[in-house]
């Protein structure tokens, strides 16, 4: 019997322009000082990539060739140019920069229904409700906007915050990236669609010449009140406003921030090397935004069936690899390639231009799966086929960039991959590397609803292997 329960029920903050528009119409004291001084590092940036239902730890970066068939699958691991690592032979390319991240084998939590997992992996707290994505807890992306914002972090006109997500998978809770009591105004800027799409465009940041000079004159005359409004804003409740509408105006008006979202700027080569798909696309937009001046970018990699790519009857929308969505192994070999070339190639652009110790990229998904293959009937195929399930008892993740030192694996499982026999850690240390890595204090608090102090890290150690090297 799992320990874990194995339920499975079906997985924005509206841009700033449409509320500005609405409203104009574990470690020592020594090692975390050598940390700190290594972060110092000029307006550092996260890149986090997102893999929801749980990608397969086994089929990827923790394969276990020694352990009984029912466990082991049928790919066979490959050398890296790093000598303490293999990993899955679907992802050659990944074998090539293995000296230019780290893979984590430890982490696990205990939650292991789809809600549970992205909640307890995104806001860093046991959630009360452990099914559902509406959030009780303010993610972390919420804590991180709202602490940049304390410090002024915003530039070019573009949002501290940003997600990059498919189009009808936008809403802010579907991944658990909701702000709850800290308010909307914290949630990721949502940028929906295919970038791999010759009509793609930033929904409602398009304006005619005449909309343009109206906008203008509205700003000058909201000025003419300005003090007026803040003396009679005694909850600084309309001083947030006038963030928000300076954030609008910014993002209206700033050449910085509408060059960043044009691929059109970015070579073809590059643009080749990601992949002409929504994965890949996304990536190089999330690139070309934390050079732009965004702190936090959240890319959602969910289905691989996109951009003209028909979804096979073994196929599966997101990484839920049961037997009843997917024939997991068939599945994985066109998933994994298109996985393996989007995140190298993201790894190696990081280091050609000089952004790997500005920024850092974590990659990972709210669980593992089961260790043992189960079989069932497919929901589509109508015929017996291998899956694994739900299991937060332990996952693998990579993270490169942030200046930290590469090539390590942390962590260890048991020989059949069901939990972590060394380095065990939970999302919060991972959370943690995160905030020292952007220079936010974890300890810093935010008051809630009922005007109690909480902190943005309940708990959690910076993870020592990933000090800046």
């Amino acid at each position: 019997m799992s320990p874990f329960s194995s339920r499975c029920p079906g997985p924005t903050r509206r841009s700033f322009l449409e509320l500005g528009a609405y409203s104009l119409c574990g470690l020592g004291l020594g090692d975390l000082a050598k940390a700190a001084k290594g972060a110092e590092t000029e307006d550092p940036a996260v890149i986090f990539v997102w893999l929801p239902g749980g990608p397969p730890h086994m089929e990827m970066y923790d394969m276990k060739p020694d352990a009984p068939a029912e466990y082991r699958g049928i790919f066979s691991p490959i050398r890296t140019n790093n000598p303490d690592l293999q990993v899955c032979e679907l992802m050659p390319m990944h074998a090539k920069c293995a000296d230019r991240y780290n893979i984590i084998r430890s982490v696990h939590h205990t939650f292991a229904d789809h809600g549970g997992g992205h909640k307890r992996f995104m806001t860093a707290r046991r959630p009360k409700e452990p099914t559902g994505t509406l959030n009780d807890s303010p993610a972390m992306t919420s804590f991180i906007e709202a602490a940049l914002r304390g410090k002024g972090a915003a530039k070019g006109g573009l949002p501290t915050n940003i997600g990059l997500i498919k189009k009808g998978r936008h809403k802010i809770d579907t991944f658990a990236l909701g702000a709850a009591w800290m308010g909307n105004h914290n949630t990721p800027f949502i940028v929906n669609g295919d970038p791999n799409e010759k009509d793609f465009k930033i929904e409602n940041l398009s304006m005619s010449e005449a909309m343009a000079d109206r906008l203008q004159d509205r700003v000058s005359l909201l000025k003419g009140v300005d003090n007026l409004r803040r003396d009679i804003d005694a909850n600084k409740a309309l001083g947030s406003m006038d963030n928000f509408n300076k954030q609008a105006m910014d993002m209206l008006f700033s050449e910085a921030f509408h060059n960043a979202f044009d691929l059109s700027l970015e070579s073809d080569s590059v643009r080749d090397r990601f992949g002409r798909h929504a994965w890949g696309q996304r990536a190089v937009l999330a690139r070309r935004l934390v050079e732009a001046g965004a702190r936090f970018v959240t890319i959602v990699m969910e289905n691989p069936y996109v951009s003209g790519i028909k979804m096979p009857k073994y196929g599966t929308y997101n990484w839920d690899s049961h037997a009843v969505n997917c024939h997991i192994f068939d599945e994985a070999k066109v998933r994994l390639p298109m996985y393996d070339k989007v995140i190298t190639a993201m790894i190696e652009d990081l280091y050609e231009r000089g952004l790997d110790r500005r920024v850092m990229l974590v990659v990972t998904g709210e669980f593992g799966r089961t260790p043992k293959i189960e079989t069932n009937p497919g929901t589509h195929t109508k015929v017996k086929q291998p899956g694994r399930g739900h299991w937060p008892g332990a996952m693998s993740m990579l993270v490169s960039g942030g200046g930290m030192r590469t090539g390590q694996v942390i962590g260890a499982t048991n020989d059949k991959g069901e939990h972590p026999v060394s380095r065990a850690m939970t999302p919060n240390d991972v959370w943690a590397s995160i905030l020292l890595h952007m220079g936010i204090n974890q300890d810093q608090t935010f008051l809630d609803h009922g005007g109690r102090p909480q902190p943005i890290l309940p708990f959690g150690s910076p993870i020592r292997e990933l000090l800046p090297a």
